[in-house]
């Protein structure tokens, strides 16, 4: 079941036609006609989970589980390590039941190697036994634990009991021996739930917010029994998840995703406070539509057009980048 569905998560993606806003188009940056810059001289890389990487730029969690995903996996796996940015699966969930599923995930690790970056996946709910598994399982350098509550409830087969996730979170961060990051699938997290996390020992933060891959939607077109469309605009859109998380101590490490598709998006995510950003659904899109060789052309633009970005705004590095005096404004400065 969890393979048929898995399958059914990425066609109903590229079905999908609902779009939320993330409201990083209320955030306004200045320009800077005197730059004294080369474009040449623009770095963009960061040490991220103890590696350098050439990019602010993760490719996130998607799928894994079948020899469709496998594909899937094997491909992305590539982008990243051309582009030597990091990388992270889906849930591995389906790998600790069916050894045979462990395949789909393992390519990820075989292709990127030891030097990159990967990030393993697991529920809320999983013990801290199944955690060092998924880790195992890709010798993973952090290990991200979606919160998915809105997603189960909509899923015909879903989860209905949440009691207990923050304990179990608590639980895995003292258990295992890499980083722990807690990940939205695209509903996002509020300060509140930021600090109860960090207050259990988690530095990495996934704000995942709304405004991008829309698992309402998705579980809803599986989902004959019952229609959902009045919720596909519930979440914290990703630009106030930003601000919002951003107010804990500066240790916490946030990733910035939810609808993040320009290179203007990852622009504005790390002025807000992010540290990196990751893209899911966009970069599938282009890979399923027009193959490998088309989804590295859009990860080529994407990373020139970032730094046309930066020396517009006459900021070398990202650390410069985050010091840009920006304003915000519409529903977001509302929300804010």
């Amino acid at each position: 079941m969890r393979k048929a569905r898995k399958k059914e998560h990425v066609e109903n993606y590229l079905r999908t036609s609902f779009k939320g806003d993330n409201l990083l188009s209320d955030v306004y940056l200045p320009h800077n006609a005197l730059p004294e810059l080369n474009f040449n001289d623009i770095d963009t890389s960061l040490v991220f989970l103890g590696k350098k990487i050439d990019y602010p730029i993760l490719i996130n969690a998607m799928t894994g589980g079948s020899e469709f995903s496998e594909e899937i996996n094997r491909d992305l796996s590539n982008i990243a390590k051309d582009f030597n940015i990091p990388m992270a699966v889906g849930s591995e969930t389906i790998a600790l039941e069916e050894k045979e599923a462990e395949k789909s995930f393992r390519v990820v690790r075989d292709t990127i190697g030891d030097e990159g970056i990967v990030i393993g996946n697991i529920g809320g709910l999983s013990s801290p036994e199944d955690a060092k598994i998924a880790i195992d399982i890709l010798r993973a350098d952090a290990l991200q634990i979606h919160l998915n509550v809105a997603q189960e409830l909509v899923m015909d087969e879903g989860d209905r009991d949440f009691k207990g996730v923050l304990k179990n979170i608590e639980s895995i961060v003292n258990s295992v021996e890499v980083p722990v990051i807690v990940k939205e699938v695209g509903f996002g997290i509020s300060y509140d739930v930021a600090k109860k996390l960090y207050d259990v020992g988690v530095r990495h933060v996934d704000v995942s917010g709304y405004g991008g891959t829309n698992f309402i939607e998705i579980e809803n077109l599986r989902n004959p029994s019952m229609d959902f469309t009045e919720l596909y605009s519930w979440g914290i859109p990703t630009a106030a998840s930003i601000i919002q998380v951003r107010k804990l101590p500066d240790d916490l490490s946030i990733i910035a995703s939810g609808g993040i598709r320009t290179s203007m998006d990852i622009i504005k995510s790390i002025v807000l406070g992010a540290d990196i950003a990751g893209i899911s659904g966009e970069i599938l899109s282009y890979l399923v539509h027009g193959g490998i060789l088309n989804a590295k052309e859009y990860m080529d633009n994407t990373i020139y057009k970032l730094k046309v970005i930066m020396l517009l705004l006459g900021k070398k590095d990202l650390k410069e980048l985050r010091e840009v005096d920006y304003k915000l404004t519409g529903k977001l400065r509302e929300i804010i």
